[in-house]
């Protein structure tokens, strides 16, 4: 079996690579032609562990393809992968214009029977959408397949080759067996694959997503609580965790979610909802919370330095919205950089992968330093925003050093508050008691 992947951007290169080196010929069509020379090259153009080793090893193996040319995917695969982006409307609709596009020029392309199977994120509904766009467009016959992605940034060649659950929605006995087929490698151990019809399976991953969110959403609304009452949120993090109907994941506080999934994925839902009649506002009440929770965070540190004698120079550890990413899309990290910069303040950053992406954003407003001690020298405080392994195991002592004034804002609760306060620096946290 030929495999076509439509979209070579970060959930399409995962896709195509991890089913090239399970021994599928996969050919990926992309109509930003550097990008495909870069990948040609050899350059991979996104930040993700394990990645470049597999999409080296499958090109070079004769497995993996790269071309601009659609038609050319269209008459040598049967399976076409379609994983383009779906980004926010102004109204916070997801955007599915291009896979509607890439099916329509699919369909003129098609000499006989295809499978389109959606990777992209998408509303409920497109299936019918896509389905009336490749009929109006060509007599071949076809099937239509919703494939969500449940691939974490950062460990997303794991979370394909070894998935929790491979959602299928179609209809149709004869397509759930070559999408069974296709996915066998994968499920050695245990077969992990839900079959349902499009529209729960295009529903699923929303909900998913949102559930997740809501975790984070709550765990911080809980943490301003904590501080209030002198609680601690990690503390009363590893009560709820211990119970088996609750468990620990996404439970952490800090200084909010971002990323290119969860904010968008949220305000689809939203969307989705109020075109049908549904308030979503269970969802909304998590959209919002994360909103308070960045800003909350960024003026706690604002309105500290605002009292002091300027000029403020601030030390940010992390750009990214998460570990393990390059990723700075809504990240929480960035929109408190953006705070402190409107606030006059001069900052001083690091983050092992982020800093090129971040630069497209904020040019020569920050200072982007070698290494995160770099980051620290002469600054008025420590700001970690992002989770990096890196940043968890600090030289304190050293950072006593080199900052003019020993004050940590920690929006990850990475460290123990004592064991910091105890090294000389003034720590503040997220839902933690403040002891000096």
């Amino acid at each position: 079996m030929e495999v076509g992947v439509v979209g070579i951007g970060y959930v399409g290169l995962v896709t195509a690579a991890c089913l090239a080196d399970s021994g599928v010929d996969v050919i990926c069509v992309d109509k930003d032609a550097r990008r495909i020379k870069d990948l040609d090259d050899g350059v991979i153009p996104i930040y993700e562990p394990g990645l470049g080793e597999v999409v080296h090893r499958t090109k070079n193996s004769g497995r993996l393809h790269f071309t601009t040319s659609l038609r050319q995917a269209v008459r040598e695969a049967l399976v076409l992968f379609i994983a383009v982006g779906t980004p926010s409307a102004e109204d916070g609709s997801a955007d599915i214009s291009a896979v509607l596009k890439v099916a329509g020029d699919i369909a003129e392309a098609m000499d006989g029977y295809r499978i389109f199977v959606v990777k992209s994120t998408v509303p409920v509904g497109t299936h019918k959408q896509v389905s009336e766009v490749v009929a109006a467009r060509t007599k071949h016959p076809f099937d239509y397949v919703s494939n969500p992605e449940f691939l974490k940034e950062g460990s997303a060649v794991d979370d394909f080759v070894k998935p929790e659950r491979v959602i299928i929605g179609t209809v149709d006995p004869k397509v759930r067996e070559i999408m069974r087929h296709l996915y066998a490698p994968f499920m050695r151990r245990k077969e992990r694959i839900i079959f349902m019809d499009p529209a729960s399976a295009e529903l699923t991953k929303y909900a998913a997503n949102c559930m997740l969110a809501a975790r984070i959403s709550f765990m911080n609304e809980l943490s301003v609580l904590c501080e209030q009452v002198g609680a601690d949120v990690e503390l009363v993090r590893a009560g709820m965790g211990s119970d088996a109907r609750i468990g620990n994941a996404f439970l952490f506080a800090g200084v909010g979610f971002g990323g290119s999934c969860f904010p968008k994925d949220i305000r689809a839902l939203i969307h989705t909802g109020e075109t049908r009649g549904c308030s979503m506002d269970i969802v909304k009440a998590v959209y919002d919370t994360n909103l308070r929770q960045q800003s909350r965070f960024a003026r706690r540190i604002v309105e500290y330095y605002a009292a002091g004698t300027p000029p403020v120079t601030l030390a940010v550890w992390g750009l990214a919205f998460k570990a393990r990413t390059d990723d700075v899309r809504e990240s929480p990290a960035m929109f408190c950089v953006q705070e402190f910069l409107k606030a006059g303040f001069s900052v001083r950053a690091y983050d092992p992968e982020a800093m090129p992406v971040a630069q497209k954003a904020l040019g020569d407003r920050v200072t982007l330093c070698r290494d995160y001690y770099e980051a620290a020298q002469g600054a008025d405080g420590l700001i970690v925003l992002t989770d990096w392994q890196q940043f968890r195991n600090p030289d304190f002592e050293r950072i006593v050093g080199l900052l003019k004034r020993p004050v940590l804002f920690d929006g990850r609760n990475l460290y123990e508050p004592d064991y910091v306060r105890e090294r000389g620096i003034e720590y503040h946290c997220v839902g933690r008691p403040c002891r000096s």
